[in-house]
């Protein structure tokens, strides 16, 4: 950031970028607002409080958080059911929630989620944009769809041309240029909801504070805290590749939950990171630093209190261009060509379409990426349990003669099950070797399943020994045989 302040162009890119990423957040904040069941300014204030607060505490520079549609579904109820000093104290405690999930370590469960759902999750969002975008297209003045178009042919032509200026300033600024000059009778910002005139003030709820009215609120805390977790750190991540920096995902986990107790305090709905102002910012204007989200933050407010009747006049149809833009660059359009399709495992290519058509069913990046998830993790099981062989000698030894087993793959629930089947039992001699120096031992299951070798062998008056087990193996050996109850 030091170096964007000493660079005047790079100053530049970043001021300006915040310029449109606030323009583009304000008719997404009232409809989030609207969503949720409240006020707009709600919607706008925490949409202001929350760029401003990530800016200098969150851990993915150049990400924009602010209010979010997925916030709004979660937390909808508890406006309507119990108005909004419930709906302001769910708000604060989901943010408390999540600097303690923070603390626990819940970002590292970001090592898990599988580049296939990436894949989803990023082609998910962008089909989201533009689904956004379709009530701004659909039984509205015909003039909409020529000013859409203009602003298209900006944003794919004056990158190749400068990057001085971003194009979707450029784009907004000649829509809303021609549409004011010629009069056209198009929907504008204005038409969303009324902007605010004055500051955000301190907003303290009004609620008992005891476990009656914590049950009410923890529920819906809880799942907004999770969601705006996820979808924080699903964005942080996306930015990562994106620009190919790192981010620190601990702190930007604790960072959404002190920005939702700041925009609480303020009287604002609470959210996360929104994906396409994010997209907007960082793909589409090139911006890098937290120079471009803080002035977000403090454009948004200066844009809705002291310039709100300018802003009001924009078209939405110069809006519109610039998110279908955002889709368009979004989308993983490489994941779906046929030589990638060809070449990638089905599996992979099932656990993308899953995270793609769950989001889209429910609207809910996070749902999307928990079903993606747990679709791979059958998945690998399912592939996993097919790895496990079993190879029988008989060998002749001064003993007499010996049934030696020598066990390859890894042993969990999935792989294990029928691996008693697969011992010659009434076959064998007296004494059996089983040899592990090839396997690993993973759970309970795997270690019952031993114990169940054992029995049938024991009932046969024959003895078996298990050999070559690794360390890890033999303590989880060590430690559960025979305490697992009947096994046979």
């Amino acid at each position: 950031m030091r170096g964007a302040l000493r660079s005047p162009r790079i100053l530049t890119r970043e001021a300006l970028a915040g310029l449109v990423v606030a323009i583009a957040l304000i008719p997404e904040a009232i409809a989030f607002s609207i969503i949720a069941g409240v006020d707009p300014k709600v919607g706008l204030f925490s949409s202001f409080v929350m760029a401003i607060t990530i800016a200098f505490v969150g851990g993915r520079p150049a990400m924009i958080t602010a209010a979010t549609g997925a916030v709004a579904l979660v937390i909808a109820p508890v406006a309507r059911e119990y108005g909004m000093d419930y709906f302001i104290a769910t708000v604060l405690l989901a943010g408390a929630l999540q600097i303690v999930l923070s603390l626990c370590g819940v970002a590292k469960l970001m090592r898990f989620i599988p580049r296939s759902v990436m894949v989803g999750f990023v082609n998910a969002l962008a089909i989201l944009i533009f689904l956004a975008q379709l009530p701004q297209l659909i039984d509205v003045p015909w003039q909409v769809y020529p000013l859409v178009a203009l602003g298209l042919i900006v944003l794919v032509a004056l990158p190749k041309l400068t990057s001085v200026v971003p194009a979707p300033l450029v784009s907004i600024a000649l829509v809303t240029s021609i549409t004011v000059a010629f009069a056209i009778q198009v929907p504008t910002v204005g038409d969303q909801g009324e902007l605010p005139r004055s500051l955000p003030e301190l907003f303290i709820p009004n609620v008992p504070l005891n476990f009656e009215t914590l049950a009410v609120i923890a529920p819906y805390a809880l799942a907004m805290a999770l969601v705006g977790l996820m979808e924080s750190l699903m964005t942080a991540k996306l930015v990562d590749e994106i620009t190919d920096t790192p981010s620190n995902k601990t702190r930007e986990s604790w960072a959404q939950g002190v920005a939702n107790i700041f925009s609480g305090f303020l009287g604002g709905m609470g959210g996360c990171a929104v994906i396409g102002q994010t997209m907007i910012n960082v793909k589409t204007s090139g911006a890098r630093t937290r120079i471009s989200t803080f002035l977000a933050g403090v454009f948004l407010l200066a844009l809705i209190v002291l310039l709100g009747d300018v802003v009001a006049l924009i078209p939405m149809a110069a809006l519109v261009a610039v998110m279908i833009m955002v889709t368009i660059t979004t989308f993983d359009w490489h994941s779906v060509s046929p030589n990638t399709l060809r070449r990638m495992p089905k599996s992979e290519t099932a656990v993308m379409l899953i995270t793609v058509a769950a989001v889209i069913a429910t609207h809910n990046l996070a749902i999307g990426v928990i079903a993606g998830v747990c679709t791979a993790a059958i998945m690998f099981v399912r592939r996993v349990a097919h790895f496990v062989t079993l190879d029988r000698e008989v060998l002749d030894t001064a003993e007499g003669a010996v049934a030696r087993y020598s066990v390859n793959g890894q042993l969990l629930f999935a792989s294990s099950n029928d691996l008693t089947m697969q011992f010659s039992y009434s076959e064998d001699p007296d004494q059996v070797v089983v040899d592990f120096s090839k396997a690993q031992i993973w759970d309970a299951s795997s270690v019952a399943v031993l114990d169940a070798i054992e029995t049938k062998y024991r009932r046969l008056g024959k003895s078996v020994t298990y050999v070559g087990m690794s360390e890890r193996s033999a303590n989880v050996h060590g430690r559960l045989s025979g305490e697992l109850g009947n096994a046979s």
